[in-house]
């Protein structure tokens, strides 16, 4: 029986990163977030705009989810993130998350 228990907590910790998000299909959708937060999310065109890499994936999924439900308002991120659908926030955190953040120097 603890035999069991161990195999299914391995699985469930080898399985959650790619269960997170799909980095290729969130790249293509980062896209459209270049042109205010930079290529991989560190070079916002102004310093107002959050640097989005290297961010907690989980961080990055409820922000979208915020814009996207109203619960949190900007006159930029919630036209972009209305129509996004769960899968493609969660590929946009997942990719967003990997990129190697930069330390801020304001």
């Amino acid at each position: 029986m603890n035999k069991l228990v161990v195999t299914g907590v391995c699985l469930m910790l080898c399985a959650g990163p790619a269960l997170a998000g799909d980095y290729e299909a969130g790249k293509e959708k980062a896209a459209a977030c270049a042109a205010c937060h930079g290529a991989d999310g560190n070079k916002p065109i102004t310093p107002d705009i959050p640097r989005l890499g290297g961010q907690y994936y989980d961080y990055l999924v409820h922000s979208l989810k915020a814009y996207r439900s109203g619960a949190r308002e900007n006159a930029m991120m919630s036209p972009m993130a209305k129509p996004l659908t769960d899968k493609e926030i969660k590929d946009v955190a997942w990719y967003f998350s990997k990129q190697t953040g930069l330390v801020s120097k304001r």
